[in-house]
């Protein structure tokens, strides 16, 4: 090899330049004489550098060191090789530069820096009827598919914070089929329910559900999908049967709070046990006493519309106060029941334009929850020939496209939009959470009658159950894992992508 480099040299410089060949180390030495003031002894520089100072100088005396790559040559330069021997060290140089980068790149990289990986950012959350937004998917429109690998998301015993309303495996329901479907957007995927996200977004902060017992029943999902993903966080429950309840996440100083309003505004309806009233009134313009216990919440879910489902509602001009001293004294108007909805609902979007904080607070408006109160709707004629039994012993969904129930009345999801839209001019946003088409098919996922009976039955109560069993059939509230866990998941979706 020493022999090939010799002749490769040589061929190179010419011949008429002697070249002799050492093995030892590390140094080459030449016939130049350094430039005058600097001395190339133990020179540790750069090699290039140094032969070029080699170069500048006549030839005078053999033997100036130079660093070279292994081994050792001794030549004589003349004045006509100057230019190929620079040449010669510049591709040298060139091919030494290649050499190092190449070992860096298959080194992964050199410099131990970060490792650059590639992200994906999620597509916005799918919107929702009465809040625009192009580009983003309808998590509304879908269809309902069996999933037992992917749900429930949670069981129903690990949630200790579980309400009696919505355990229906706890009062003796056994077809569990019902907590296995997973709700299938059409454009899109609902994100799977990240508790640790969502208490990261909600760190010192407070969620608030306000509204009736449906809303209560998203709470409980709400909180049951927190508590049993965080078994080793510190959680409270205070407020009991009062009209504040509030759920806390200490490590996180965090809160999810239920508030007992059922109709918004003030109404002779808004005791939290003692509530059920045969003469519903209403104070339309009336919303304060309500809204200071929810005025400081960062993120606020309303609902309200179960409790306005009879034909004609009184509204109350002046206080209970005034009407309690004396029916004089008290201005009524009987008016039909979704007049009254329209006044109070014009109420509650007045009080969010003028004190909502638009900057810090997210504002939600939870659709139409429906029931299953007429099994006609979706037995083929002359099928039930029991007569109506409600939800009573239904263990599938209601799989026709477009379904609707008689008691889901569009006219009052209109008003909503109606005054959504309006303060959405106002500069202040206010996303409905449409849950209604995908609850409408689930016929199957209400207690029935496997619930808590909140008072012992009266002897006609026990006598029309021995007749029909039906009879007292919950068909309104959901059980829990259910249907209102998809309600949170899409509220979620909102409040995770916003963050």
């Amino acid at each position: 090899m020493l022999a090939s480099n010799r002749r490769t040299l040589q061929n190179f410089l010419g011949p008429e330049s002697p070249i002799d060949v050492v093995v030892p180390g590390v140094k080459m030495t030449g016939c130049t004489t350094p430039r005058k003031g600097r001395s190339t002894a133990g020179a540790g520089g750069d090699g290039l550098e140094e032969a070029w100072l080699v170069s500048e100088a006549p030839a005078k005396k053999p033997h100036a060191k130079a660093a070279a790559w292994g081994v050792t040559v001794s030549f004589v330069l003349r004045r006509g090789h100057f230019n190929s021997f620079v040449l010669l060290l510049l591709v040298l140089f060139v091919v030494l530069a290649i050499s190092v980068t190449t070992t860096k790149k298959d080194s992964g990289g050199g410099g131990g820096g970060p490792e650059q990986r590639e992200t994906t950012t999620a597509t916005p959350p799918a919107d929702d009827a009465g809040a625009g937004g192009q580009g983003e998917c309808d998590m509304s429109s879908g269809r309902w598919v069996y999933d037992d690998a992917a749900y429930p998301l949670y069981k129903e015993s690990a949630c200790k914070f579980m309400s009696d309303q919505s355990a229906c495996g706890k009062f003796g329901r056994t077809d569990l089929k019902y907590q296995h479907w997973r709700w299938q957007p059409h454009g899109c995927d609902l994100p799977r329910f990240d508790a640790v996200k969502l208490l990261q977004r909600l760190r010192g902060k407070r969620l608030a559900f306000v509204g009736d017992s449906l809303n209560r029943n998203q709470w409980i999902s709400m909180v049951c999908l927190i508590d049993t993903a965080t078994p080793m966080l510190h959680k409270s429950m205070a407020g009991g049967n009062g009209s504040l309840v509030s759920f806390k996440i200490h490590e996180y100083n965090a809160s999810v709070d239920f508030y007992w309003s059922p109709l918004l505004v003030e109404s002779n309806s808004d005791h939290p046990v003692h509530h059920r009233v045969a003469d519903r009134v209403v104070r339309a313009g009336s919303i304060d006493k309500h809204a200071r216990r929810w005025a400081d919440a960062d993120v606020l879910v309303f609902n309200s519309y179960l409790w306005w489902r009879r034909p004609t509602m009184k509204v109350l001009r002046a206080s209970f106060e005034a009407a309690a001293e004396g029916a004089h004294r008290a201005v009524y108007e009987v008016t039909n029941s979704l007049r009254a909805f329209e006044l109070s609902i014009s109420t509650w979007s007045e009080w969010l334009e003028r004190h909502v904080d638009r900057a810090r607070t997210q504002l939600f408006f939870t659709s139409i929850s429906p029931t299953h109160l007429h099994s006609d709707e979706w037995e083929a004629a002359g099928a039930g020939s029991g007569g109506n039994h409600q939800c009573y012993n239904e263990t599938e969904p209601i799989m026709a496209e477009g379904h609707r129930g008689q008691d889901t009345d569009p006219a009052f999801a209109r008003a909503v939009e109606a005054q959504v839209a309006r303060l959405g001019a106002r500069g202040v946003a206010v996303r409905v959470l449409n849950v209604t088409q995908l609850s409408e098919h689930r016929k199957d996922a209400h207690p029935s009658v496997h619930r808590r009976q909140w008072s012992p039955p009266t002897a006609a109560e026990l006598e029309a159950r021995t007749r029909d069993p039906s009879s007292g059939a919950d068909c309104i509230h959901w059980c829990l894992p259910g249907v209102p866990d998809v309600w949170n998941q899409m509220l979620y979706a909102h409040l995770v992508s916003s963050s």
